[in-house]
């Protein structure tokens, strides 16, 4: 299971390299996502799916706020919070 920041930091790193036209050595964890252009509201739909097949949780319509996918740290901390309250 994967639950390690850095872990889940990397994977969602790999995602957006893969899935948008940014080069990732320019975009930090904290690096706004939206407001710089990696994602529009279609790649956010597909984020949205990845993160939910890949650490297999489930975003509730109150989850989708942007504090909680502004930035790789915010999406990484979005996911340790999901995959701790599904362990409860």
């Amino acid at each position: 299971m994967i639950d390690n920041s850095i872990q889940i930091e990397e994977i969602i790193f790999n995602y957006i390299g893969k899935n948008s036209h940014t080069d990732t050595k320019t975009i930090t964890p904290e690096t706004k996502l939206f407001r710089e252009g990696v994602f529009d509201s279609m790649g956010f739909v597909l984020l949205i799916d990845f993160l939910e097949e890949n650490f297999r949780i489930k975003t509730n319509d109150s989850d989708l706020i942007e504090e909680n996918f502004e930035s790789v740290k915010a999406i990484t901390n979005f996911v340790k919070q999901k995959k701790t309250t599904i362990a409860e």
